[in-house]
Parts: structure tokens; C-alpha cells; sequence
């Protein structure tokens, strides 16, 4: 019996060849049934041939061999096939075909890749147990240990590795249909786990925290207002890496496992999509945070799982310095290299896969600036070839595409300086605008227009441009920073149990206090004035030309008791804490009130700027647009969308001003909205007729009018 340290490829076949096929009567087989073909990537099952097809690139390998295990013994390989380049490669990809009354009770397949290995360029090691980049279901055995990867010798029967079930599992997709929305588009970001891990989530603990958790809580979204659902990283990643965000990935064709109720192997292929269907059954859209531009493979400290493996140089960006070798534009240790096509390709397949095999409606693209940089690390303003390819491809039509149009290494594409021409964009600008001008700095009444008008500064739709407002994905909070309500309670970021001294995370968020730092023993009037911020911001957000996007639990005041940043916090921190819902009925009552306010008033959201339907006021006929001001009017006339003129009047100043009507007679008005009145008067269903065209609104508060149009 061989031990765990034997070198895998001990016991290579001495016919080192796949055995042909047995030819028809009359026929030959083919050439690719011999030697395999050399697309599409990955392992492909050949029905009509009861046969598995491999394929995997490495430009630079000397030797690729194929290894194939049973579930008895994930050491030594039940089967081992080494590629002969003169039969199985075609340019720069290794294949082969290999029937099932070959491979037999084998169930997991791996790669052993040798190579030259010139100083800071490679790091092949036939040692190194590598899982194929294209695996749709990634095993990780018992004694998986991410150390043995970090480090000289063979990690035989402590590696991940790929699993032989794509023939095996099927999916009625019967009656599902994609749903797309445009002017009702409300974008909810959660964490599949931390939606629903908590005891007081209400949902069962064996599916608690999963992918089938998340369809218990439809209802809850349904009545929320809620169309579409971003998805914060699924991909597979290191169940050893203190990566509870999931802003690592191993692989880009695997649903991380951890997720799913059923711990069977690929089990979570069939509950990721039973998700997707049920969201789509009720009508909403099911976007994915992807992360393509890095994998937890990190620097020349970390563990080589894959890519190190297959093709160090090939796959990644290298920069010759022997002290970084990894160009880290991501912040996480390394960087993916755009640069190379079979890179892209990649993306491409994968993007394809979770298109057409999981039913997914969009991606929003994680550090997307990464895609522009060349390979010298500068920046292409210019023609970068994956945002046409990905444009270019027919089976992602009508996908949802939308970019962090920034990276960690300080390019900042957001507006028209993005390649990728007519995707969304998080406004990072929108996010640091309202922030500032709800805590009452100075001088932001001119940029608060531009952000309700629909950033037409950063999204231009003049002649050369013709940019629409709904590109902009306007947000206050995302799942990077503070929740709404640490926004509103905490001065200063407290990330202690994060581990790194409290260093990590931002120092600038534009957040304010209310008067009192933090939740130990706060005054009454701090309390309701938090809250009343809270619908400030929400009454905003909800009245802005833009796709409005918030964080799940933002709407019951969810807290993370201050903590910016807590990316390995798979704890009370991280997880929705559900007993703030029934605390908290009030705000939740006026967030899904602005949610259908927002719905049933098209006039809001366009395809195109407000332009001559949109008249600015301040407290009297003319916007104060100086630097001390503080407050706004403007009405938007909605006849041209068949809709009502909607009033808003904002204070954003800490003492009470007079605000005169500037349109129409009092008898026209009636207030639907005042963020200073208390449930349920803050949010008026059958509205509040107006007694005299002065209203006097109170300090930091919003106020909204509707007059019936035709």
C-alpha cells in the first residue's frame, strides 16, 4: 500500500494511451474519438460514446498527466493517463477521450503538470495535486489540508479535486422564464449565508444559511417591494480560508458547496437551481457578484490549488520583483492576466455556464477595472477586448451587466471613462454624495441635483455619449462599509475582531453619528433622529433617476456594531440578526412603502434624464445653490410617463425652514411623505391634503407631495 508522500505518478499505464474505441462495421473512429478533442474545455460526458472528453490548457507545461480516483482511495489514482503531446495536443491545450469501461468506479479527477520553472515565472510540481479550472463540482476530501498546498511535497488525498457527475444530474427547467425589469428594477444585496444563518431567522436549521434558505424567504422579499436579488460571491472557494464574503475563488463553474442543505457531492447544482427557478416564479431577477479578477491562490506565499499549477504565467499577472512577483491590483495577492485570450475565454465559458446551465439573470463584476489593465499594470483607455467579447456573445444576451468600475490599486473608471459602454455601474459618487449632504456638510446642494437627476455628468447622454440615467445603480450602502444604520451611528469604524488592529477597512465613509458614538446607553433624541436619517436617506435613494440598490437588513436597522469590514465574521457580525425585523416594524414599514411608492410612479425612474419635466426650487422660487445651503425643492412633472407630479421638499439643516409650494394651490397637494412624523403618519397611503402652500419642514427631513395629473 502506498503512503500518502508516495509521488502520484508512480504507477503511470505502460500503454500510456486510451484503448480506440471499437470501430462499426464499415467505420473508423474518428480522430477525435482517439485523441481527444480539444474543445470545449474541462470534462465533457460523450453520450452517444459513453465517454469523457478532457481538455485544459497549459502553454508552458513539459508533461500533463490525468488522474483519476475512486471514492476509496483519493491518495493513489485508480487510473492515471499521461498526455503524449505528438497525440493529445492540439496548440496550446492538453486532451484526451476516455470511455467509462475505462474509468469504471473512478468518481474524481485531478492534474499533475511538470515543467521548467525559470526564477519568479513558474511553479510547476508533479508533486501538486491540481483541480482543472473548468470543474463544475470541486470534492474536497476529508483530510483536505490547505497548508500541505503552501509548501514543498505531494498533497495526494488532501487536495480538491474535480468531480466526474456532469452526466449524472438533470434539471427540469420546465416553465421558468427570465423576468426583466426596468423603472420597478429594486436591487437588494445579501450574503446567501448570512441572510438566513441566524437562529432568529425563522427558517429550519438543516436549511438555515443555504441556497434553499434563501426560498423561504421570498415571501418576505415579495412583500418587501424587492425585484431583484444580487447574490454576493457563490463561486467555490477555500473552506479553510477565513473568507466568510467569499471574495476568493478556487473556481468559476462551481456553486460553493457550504451552501447547500444537502451535503451530497454536486447537490448543490440541483439546489442553486431549484433557487434560481422559485425566484423566478416570483418574479425576480437572481444577479451574481462575480469575482473574476483574482482566486485565493494569493502571492508567492500562497497555496497552489490550480492556475500556479497548470500555468503560473499564463494565468496570472507577474511583475519581476523577486520581492512582489505577483502584480496585485486586486488587493488580495494576485491579479488574473486579461491580457492572455485563454484568460478571457474562461470568463466567457464561465459567464456562459451560469447563463445558460444555472438560469442566472445578470453578474455584477468585482474590481471590473482589472479587466482594463495592460500587461505592463497601466491602464487601457481604449479597447479592451473582454467587454466586446463578452458583448459579443449571444448567450449572455439580455444578462444584467453591472460593474465595480474601480480596483484596489487606484483606477477609477466610473461614468464614461468605463469600457464596458452600456453596462450599469455601482455610483460610488452617488453614495458619497447623499452621505455628505444628509450630515449636513457644506456645499453638496449642487452635487445632490446631480445625483437625483441621474448623474448625467457621469453618464452623459449627449451626441457622442447617449448614456441613460438607468445605468447609474445608485446605493448608500452596499455590503463594503457600514450598514445604514452603523452609517448613522458610529463616527469611527470599530473593526477589532477583524484581527488586524483595527487597520483594515475605510477610515473616510461620511458617516455621522447622530451625537452620540455607537449603541451603549444613547439618548432618546438621538434614537429618533438616527431613524429619522435612515428614511432620509431611504426617501432619497427611492426618489432618484438611477436603478436604487440597498443592503438586506438596511430596512430593520440591521447592525454590525460598527464594523466597516467584516469580511471573516461568520458570526452574529456577519449574519442578519432577524429580532431587529419586529423591533424595528416602523422603518421596515416605511422602507417597503417608499419601495411601492417609488413602483407606482415611473415618472421616477427613465430611460432617459428628467430634462424639461423637472423644475429646482429651495424654500422659495429659486434653488440656493450656495456653499452654505442646505436645502432643496423640486417638483417632476410626470404627465409625459402618464404619471403624477410628484413635490419634494428636503431639509437637510439642523433647525426647521419654511418651504413655500412653488406650483399649483395648496388644494392640488397632498403630502404622502414626512420623514419627521412617526409611524404610520411618516408615510400617508390615501395622503394628507395640504392646508396652506407654506410648510414648515422640520430640521433633517424629507417631505413629499403628489398631485394628480389628466
Amino acid at each position: 500500500m502506498h503512503t500518502e508522500t508516495d509521488v502520484v505518478l508512480a504507477h503511470v499505464d505502460s500503454a500510456n494511451a486510451v484503448e480506440p474505441l471499437t470501430p462499426g462495421i464499415g467505420n473508423r473512429p474518428t480522430w477525435e474519438q482517439v485523441e481527444g478533442s480539444s474543445l470545449p474545455l474541462g470534462v465533457t460526458w460523450i453520450e452517444e460514446e459513453q465517454a469523457y472528453n478532457f481538455a485544459i490548457y497549459s502553454a508552458h507545461a513539459e508533461s500533463v498527466t490525468l488522474l483519476l480516483y475512486t471514492a476509496a482511495d483519493l491518495v493513489n489514482p485508480f487510473h492515471t493517463f499521461r498526455f503524449d503531446f505528438l497525440r493529445n495536443k492540439s496548440t496550446r491545450i492538453w486532451h484526451c477521450r476516455i470511455p467509462i469501461s475505462k474509468i469504471r468506479d473512478a468518481r474524481y479527477y485531478a492534474y499533475s503538470v511538470s515543467g521548467q520553472n525559470p526564477p519568479f515565472l513558474h511553479n510547476f510540481d508533479p508533486q501538486k495535486i491540481l483541480l482543472g479550472p473548468y470543474s463544475r463540482c470541486v470534492f474536497f476530501p476529508p483530510s483536505f489540508d490547505r497548508s500541505l498546498a503552501m509548501r514543498e511535497g505531494s498533497n495526494a488525498g488532501k487536495a480538491p479535486v474535480g468531480v466526474l457527475a456532469g452526466h449524472r444530474h438533470s434539471f427540469d427547467w420546465a416553465g421558468d422564464s427570465s423576468p426583466l425589469h426596468e423603472s420597478d428594477a429594486i436591487i437588494y444585496e445579501l450574503h446567501v449565508k448570512g441572510f438566513t444563518r441566524n437562529p432568529n431567522s425563522g427558517i429550519d436549521p438543516a436549511r438555515a444559511g443555504t441556497y434553499a434558505g434563501l426560498v423561504e424567504k421570498i415571501p418576505y422579499l415579495k412583500e418587501l417591494g424587492i425585484t431583484v436579488v444580487e447574490l454576493m460571491p457563490v463561486f467555490q472557494r477555500d473552506p479553510q480560508e477565513n473568507d466568510y464574503w467569499g471574495y476568493m475563488p478556487l473556481n468559476f463553474f462551481s456553486p460553493h458547496d457550504q451552501y447547500a442543505s444537502n451535503g451530497n457531492t454536486c447537490e448543490q447544482h440541483l439546489e442553486f437551481r431549484s433557487m434560481v427557478k422559485a425566484f423566478h416564479q416570483a418574479n425576480i431577477e437572481v444577479v451574481l457578484d462575480v469575482v473574476y479578477n483574482h482566486t485565493c491562490e494569493g502571492n508567492q506565499r500562497g497555496p497552489i490549488y490550480s492556475f500556479k499549477g497548470l500555468d503560473n504565467s499564463e494565468y496570472y499577472m507577474l511583475t519581476g520583483d523577486p520581492a512582489n512577483p505577483y502584480a496585485n491590483y486586486s488587493g488580495t495577492g494576485n491579479t488574473l492576466n486579461f491580457n492572455h485570450g485563454h484568460v478571457r475565454k474562461m470568463v466567457l465559458d464561465s459567464l456562459c455556464f451560469w447563463k445558460q446551465e444555472m438560469h442566472v439573470d445578470g453578474f455584477r463584476f468585482d474590481l471590473a477595472s482589472v479587466f482594463s489593465r495592460n500587461a505592463d499594470g497601466s491602464i487601457n483607455w481604449d479597447d479592451v477586448p473582454i467587454f466586446s467579447e463578452i458583448s459579443s456573445e449571444s448567450e449572455l444576451g439580455n444578462s444584467r451587466l453591472i460593474a465595480e468600475p474601480w480596483d484596489a490599486a487606484g483606477a477609477y473608471q466610473l461614468g464614461r471613462g468605463f469600457p464596458g459602454l452600456t453596462w450599469q455601474q455601482w455610483n460610488a459618487q452617488f453614495r458619497d454624495d447623499l452621505r455628505r449632504f444628509v450630515k449636513s456638510d457644506a456645499g453638496m446642494v449642487p452635487n445632490l441635483m446631480r445625483r437625483l437627476y441621474g448623474s448625467s455628468d457621469l453618464f452623459p447622454d449627449d451626441r457622442e455619449n447617449a448614456y441613460h440615467p438607468y445605468q447609474s445603480v445608485n446605493y448608500v450602502t452596499s455590503h463594503d462599509g457600514f450598514t445604514l444604520y452603523d452609517l448613522v451611528s458610529y463616527n469611527n469604524k470599530r473593526n477589532w475582531a477583524n484581527g488586524h488592529d483595527n487597520q483594515d477597512g475605510a477610515d473616510e465613509n461620511y458617516s455621522w453619528n447622530c451625537g452620540h458614538e455607537g449603541d451603549e446607553r444613547v439618548p432618546a433624541d438621538v434614537l429618533a433622529l438616527r431613524r429619522r436619517q435612515v428614511k432620509n436617506f431611504c426617501s432619497l435613494l427611492m426618489l432618484s433617476n438611477g436603478i436604487p440598490m440597498f443592503r438586506a437588513g438596511d430596512e430593520f436597522l440591521n447592525t454590525q456594531l460598527g464594523n466597516n469590514n467584516p469580511y471573516n465574521q461568520d458570526n452574529e457580525i456577519g449574519w442578519l440578526n432577524w429580532d431587529q425585523l419586529q423591533a424595528n416594524q416602523d422603518i421596515f414599514r416605511f422602507f417597503k412603502k417608499m419601495i411601492a411608492f417609488r413602483k407606482a410612479h415611473p415618472s421616477l425612474c427613465r430611460s432617459r434624464f428628467w430634462r424639461e419635466d423637472i423644475s429646482w426650487y429651495g424654500t422659495g422660487p429659486a434653488a440656493d445653490l450656495s456653499y452654505d445651503s442646505r436645502s432643496l425643492a423640486f417638483c417632476l412633472h410626470g404627465i409625459s410617463q402618464n404619471d403624477d407630479d410628484i413635490y419634494v421638499m428636503i431639509n437637510a439643516y439642523w433647525e426647521e425652514l419654511p418651504f413655500v409650494v412653488q406650483e399649483g394651490t395648496e388644494k392640488e397637494w397632498r403630502r404622502a411623505v414626512d420623514t419627521s412624523l412617526a409611524s404610520p403618519d411618516d408615510f400617508a397611503e390615501a395622503g394628507v391634503p395640504l392646508q396652506s402652500t407654506k410648510y414648515v419642514v422640520a430640521p433633517r427631513s424629507v417631505v413629499v407631495l403628489v398631485r394628480t395629473t389628466g
